[in-house]
C-alpha cells in the first residue's frame, strides 16, 4: 500500500488535471456561453465510471458526467480501445440533459489497461430544431427539439469519423461554433488524458487507483459524518408551482442514509419540461453535498449514502420520447422544493429561497455590424434568501449554475450587435423585524436588428419562499417594449419575433426574507 503523502499527490493531481482540462475547454471555445459564462463542466472517472475529480463550472454539469461514462460503458463494453472519443448529447443515452448539452468522452488507456475517463459538457449555441438556439416551448417530443446524437465514436482507434462532424454542421445554424467548440472539448479531453498518463507513469498504475479508492472511502465518510449533523426523520414536502400545481416528495434521513422520495412527483408533460431520472438524481445530489460536506470536492464516495426513488413516466423519470429542453427550471425547482422541506419542516440550518431560476435566455438573428449569425444564451442572475442572521446575497447565480459569471456588456455587444441599455440592481424589500433577501438585477437589451428569442423561467407567479413568519420574496418577469407599449411574457416562450428598436426587460426576483433573530 503506498504511503498517505503519495495518495496525497495523486489525489491533488487527479483534481489539478480536471481543472487543466476546465481552463483548456475556457480559453479555446468560440462561444461565449462557453468562455465567458462558463456553462460547462469538466471531470474525470475511474475505468469503471465511477466519479474520480471535477473541474469549475456548473455543479449540475459534473453530476452528469460519471453518468455519461456509465451509459458509454454499458453500451460499448469491451470494444472500447485505445484513441476513441465518444460523443452524446441524448438524454435517453448518457446526455442527462438537453440537446444543446454535448458530452465529449475519451477512455485513457496505459498500454492495454483502461484506467480512467475524461469527459467535458458544454451547452452549444444552436443544436438544430424548431426554433433558433434550439430551446422551443410548443415541442411535444424530443425529435422536435434538434440534432439527437446517441452515444457515437467521433474517434475510432485513433481515427476521426467525419460523417459525424458533417452531420453535426449539417443540422446548426452556427456550424463553425458548433465544431469550434467540440475541438474544444476534444482539447480538453485531451490534455487531462496526457496528464492522467504523466500520473501513471511516475507512480504506477496501482499507485493510481490506490489513491482513487482512498478518496472515495474519503468522501464517503465525510458525507456519513455531515449525516450525523442533520435532523433526523420522515418529512413530507410540498412546493406550489406557477401553473397552479403542487408538487410533492419526501426526505428520509438516518444516520447512515438520505433518501428523497419522488415518486408521487406529477406525470411528465407534453412540452419539454421533463429532465431524465439522472437529472433528478443530480438535483438530489447538489443538495445533499451542500448539506453534508461543502467544503471538499466531490467523487463517487461523497454520494454513496444518497437514495433517489422515482416513478417511470412521472416528469423525474420520463419516457424515450418526452422532450427536455427546459429540463433546467424543472430540475431547479426540484432543488429549490427541498429545500425549502428541510428548512421549514426539518428545521436545517438553511437561508430563505433564492430566485431559483436558470432565466435562460436565447436571442438569436445576424449581428448588423458583422453580418454573421449569432445566438446569444444567457442564464440570469438573482437575489439569494436571508437568514435571521443576516441579508441574502445580491446578483449571484442559481444553485444549479454554481461557478459561473455573466457575459459583459462589452463583449454582449460585440458579438451580438444589440445594446445592452441598463443592467442595474434591484430594490430590497422586508418588513420591520426582518432580515431582506438579497437583491435581483434588471436587465434592459435593445434590439438593433431583427432577431428571434427564446426564455424559460420560474417563479413568475409563485413568490420566492422566506422562512416562517416573515413577507414572501420576489417574483421573476419578462417583458417586451415595443412602440411605446409593454407586453408581458409568459414564464415560458420560444419564437418570439423581435424587430429594431424592442426592448427585452429581464427582471429577477429578490431573496426571500428572514426574521430577525432575537
Amino acid at each position: 500500500m503506498p504511503d498517505t503523502f503519495t495518495l496525497s499527490v495523486v489525489q491533488a493531481a487527479l483534481e489539478s488535471a480536471a481543472e487543466e482540462m476546465f481552463e483548456v475547454l475556457r480559453k479555446t471555445a468560440m462561444s461565449p456561453i462557453i468562455y465567458e459564462v462558463l456553462d460547462v463542466g469538466t471531470g474525470i472517472t475511474d475505468a469503471e465510471g465511477a466519479l474520480v475529480s471535477s473541474g469549475a463550472g456548473i455543479p449540475s454539469f459534473v453530476g452528469v458526467l460519471d453518468k455519461t461514462v456509465t451509459a458509454i460503458l454499458t453500451q460499448e463494453g469491451s470494444t472500447v480501445a485505445p484513441g476513441d472519443v465518444f460523443l452524446t448529447n441524448d438524454p435517453n443515452h448518457g446526455g442527462v440533459t438537453h440537446l444543446n448539452d454535448v458530452v465529449v468522452a475519451e477512455p485513457v488507456f496505459v498500454g492495454a489497461d483502461c484506467v480512467a475517463w475524461v469527459a467535458s459538457i458544454a451547452h452549444w449555441g444552436d443544436i438544430g430544431g424548431r426554433t433558433p438556439g434550439s430551446m422551443a416551448t410548443d415541442v411535444t417530443d424530443i425529435v422536435a427539439e434538434g440534432l439527437r446524437l446517441p452515444v457515437v465514436r467521433l474517434f475510432s482507434g485513433g481515427r476521426k469519423n467525419e460523417a459525424v462532424i458533417d452531420i453535426i454542421r449539417c443540422n446548426s445554424r452556427l456550424p463553425d461554433q458548433a465544431t469550434g467548440d467540440l475541438w474544444a472539448q476534444v482539447s480538453a479531453g485531451r490534455r487531462a488524458a496526457a496528464l492522467v498518463r504523466g500520473l501513471c507513469a511516475r507512480y504506477g498504475s496501482d499507485t493510481f487507483r490506490a489513491a482513487i479508492a482512498e478518496a472515495r472511502r474519503t468522501g464517503h465518510a465525510r458525507a456519513t459524518a455531515g449525516l450525523g449533523r442533520l435532523p433526523h426523520g420522515t418529512f413530507g414536502i410540498t412546493q406550489p408551482q406557477d401553473d397552479g400545481g403542487i408538487w410533492h416528495a419526501g426526505i428520509t434521513i438516518t444516520a447512515e442514509r438520505f433518501t428523497v422520495d419522488l415518486r408521487d412527483a406529477p406525470e411528465q408533460t407534453e412540452g419539454p419540461y421533463n429532465t431524465s431520472r439522472d437529472g433528478a438524481v443530480i438535483a438530489c445530489q447538489i443538495l445533499f453535498k451542500a448539506l453534508t460536506d461543502p467544503a471538499r470536492f466531490a467523487n463517487a464516495g461523497s454520494f454513496e449514502p444518497l437514495d433517489v426513488l422515482t416513478r417511470p413516466g412521472s416528469i423525474f423519470d420520463p419516457d424515450p420520447h418526452a422532450p427536455h429542453g427546459y429540463y433546467f427550471e424543472t430540475r431547479i425547482r426540484l432543488i429549490d422544493m427541498l429545500w425549502r422541506g428541510l428548512a421549514t419542516q426539518a428545521g436545517a440550518d438553511l437561508p430563505a429561497g433564492h430566485f431559483a431560476s436558470i432565466f435562460g435566455t436565447v436571442i438569436s438573428g445576424i449581428n448588423p455590424d458583422t453580418g454573421r449569425r449569432y445566438a446569444m444564451v444567457e442564464p440570469q442572475m438573482g437575489g439569494w434568501g436571508a437568514t435571521p442572521d443576516r441579508p441574502g446575497n445580491d446578483a449571484m447565480f442559481s444553485t444549479s449554475h454554481g461557478d459561473t459569471f455573466n457575459c459583459p456588456v462589452e463583449v454582449a455587444e460585440a458579438r451580438y450587435g444589440f445594446e445592452v441599455v441598463e443592467k442595474t440592481l434591484g430594490n430590497r424589500y422586508a418588513q420591520p423585524g426582518e432580515r431582506p433577501g438579497g437583491r435581483g438585477i434588471k436587465t434592459r437589451l435593445r434590439m438593433r436588428a431583427a432577431a428571434v428569442m427564446s426564455a424559460g423561467y420560474s417563479h413568475a407567479v409563485v413568490p420566492v419562499w422566506s422562512l416562517p413568519g416573515a413577507s414572501d420574496g420576489g417574483t421573476n418577469s419578462l417583458s417586451l417594449r415595443r412602440n411605446g407599449r409593454v407586453f408581458e411574457q409568459a414564464g415560458f416562450v420560444s419564437g418570439l419575433t423581435l424587430q429594431p428598436d424592442d426592448e427585452i426587460v429581464l427582471t429577477t426576483a429578490h431573496g426571500g426574507n428572514a426574521t430577525r433573530r432575537n
